[in-house]
């Protein structure tokens, strides 16, 4: 029985110490990507971060998040914005509108591939 505690202890302290560092590069990760998302920062000073954060990790970690924790919630979320405007930006200019598509119609009408009914069926449903 002392066995089965010995190996469910070792399996739970794994899957705690794989959790541990599957966070910590996320953070790692999210500060890297905040860093060079920065434009105010220099580059001497995103330098410095990355040296630190490679040789004294977890303390420049926290430090990073206590420090530029805000401005980096900003930046995320001012480039979230900017990604979410581009997305609905090109969405619009590939959707077309009703006229358009009325349009297109009307042409495969004029050239006789489709039909006086399937016009009508096409129009209706550009318009719905």
């Amino acid at each position: 029985m002392p066995e089965f505690w010995s190996a469910l202890g070792n399996t739970i302290w794994w899957a705690f110490t794989v959790l541990v560092m599957i966070s910590y590069l996320m953070v790692l990760f999210s500060i890297i990507g905040d860093v060079f998302r920065d434009h105010t920062l220099s580059g001497g000073a995103k330098a410095l971060w990355i040296f630190c954060l490679v040789f004294f990790t977890f303390i420049t970690a926290i430090v990073y998040i206590l420090v530029r924790g805000k401005g980096m919630t900003e930046r995320a979320v001012a480039q979230a914005s900017q990604n979410k405007k581009a997305a609905d930006d090109y969405i619009r200019s590939v959707a077309g509108s009703p006229a358009d598509e009325i349009a297109r119609a009307k042409s495969l009408l004029d050239a006789g591939t489709i039909s006086a009914d399937e016009f009508a069926s096409l129009k209706a449903k550009a318009l719905s």
